[in-house]
């Protein structure tokens, strides 16, 4: 099955995922720059929100580039992480509007670890039709970025019972952590021309 249509509806998914949190963004009625501090708990869970989609259209664009071909099995975990990601506009504008609220701390690391999650699936089933030796699977390695970022997930999501401070601190840096491009798939592949 040819991987195009994959990436193209990916990509607009992604889209409308960013246009969905900016459209969250109302005008205040004022006009001082007192009106537009009040904003700004919504404009830091969006900043965030937007990095780790940017994060993710990214990695993705790596993973299905990659990708020989796609199955049947791919296409459902690719529509599995579109769904969790579809969930960040909802958990950003949530947090936002309360303020980074413990309970809607919570559900947004939920959302993250679940994307994180969903992530996984796919590439291990790229992975899985690829082999072994293929060229994406050394590229991966041991995938200890997408390891530890699961595990600070939980640990985040935990802690927004007793410190959302701590919990915001690390979605940020495991936002950090991705932020570093990572580079394995591209130098992999450079490699092997």
């Amino acid at each position: 099955m040819n991987k195009n249509r994959l990436e193209a509806f990916s990509d607009g998914v992604l889209a409308i995922i960013i246009t969905i949190m900016v459209l969250e963004f109302k005008v205040p009625s004022d006009t001082t720059f007192e009106a537009v501090i009040k904003l700004s708990h919504k404009f830091l869970s969006y900043i965030l929100s937007f990095i780790y989609v940017g994060i993710y259209w990214n990695n993705h664009h790596h993973l299905i580039h990659s990708a020989k071909n796609v199955n049947g099995k791919i296409l459902w975990a690719n529509l599995h992480l579109l769904f969790w990601l579809s969930l960040i506009p909802f958990a950003t504008a949530w947090i936002g509007e309360h303020h980074f609220a413990s309970f809607p701390m919570m559900l947004y690391g939920i959302v993250l670890l679940m994307n994180a999650l969903a992530y996984f699936i796919l590439q291990k089933l790229i992975l899985n039709d690829q082999g072994k030796d293929s060229a994406l699977s050394k590229a991966i390695g041991k995938d200890y970025k997408g390891k530890a970022s699961v595990v600070l997930y939980l640990i985040a999501v935990f802690m927004t019972k007793y410190s959302i401070e701590v919990s915001g601190s690390i979605y940020i840096l495991v936002a950090l952590i991705w932020l570093i491009p990572d580079r394995r798939i591209e130098r992999t592949f450079n490699e092997n021309k």
